[in-house]
Order: C-alpha cells, then structure tokens, then sequence
C-alpha cells in the first residue's frame, strides 16, 4: 500500500481552487506584515508576494492571469 501521490495532488489543487480566495488575503497580510517590519525589503517582498500570487492561481486550476508583474489578478465575484 503506497501513497497515491496523483490523488494528493487533486486533493490540494480541489483545496486551492475551494480557498484561493482567502489564500489570497493570507498572502495580503502576510506582506503587509513583512513590509511593516522588513521596509527596505519591500521590493523583494512584492516579488515573492507575485510569484506565490501567480503559484496560486496557476495550480487552482486558473492558469496564468497573463498580467503584468505588480497587477493583480481579477477577483472572483463574492458568494451569497
């Protein structure tokens, strides 16, 4: 009986796409956090920030927004 990695996977990419909304605000406030504290960083910060950002919605199943670095990609529209 071994691990069932493709499951795992499918298991984490249903679990992003469920949650990438608040994935995302997590990302938000840990930066801002990051930023508060780090300052002279901040460049690096928004960089990590974006590539985590583009990480997220490439493997929820949103593919690449196409954007330009710095943007952010289009929220999704709230839920009742």
């Amino acid at each position: 009986m071994g691990i069932n990695f493709n499951e795992l996977r499918h298991k984490a990419q249903d679990a992003l796409s469920k949650n990438s909304g608040k994935i995302e605000q997590g990302l938000d406030k840990a930066s801002g956090m990051a930023k508060s504290r780090f300052g002279k960083q901040s460049g690096k910060i928004d960089t990590a920030t974006e590539k985590a950002r583009k990480f997220l919605h490439k493997n929820s199943g949103g593919g690449d927004s196409g954007g330009q670095p710095g943007q952010r990609p289009p929220q999704p529209p709230p839920g009742p």
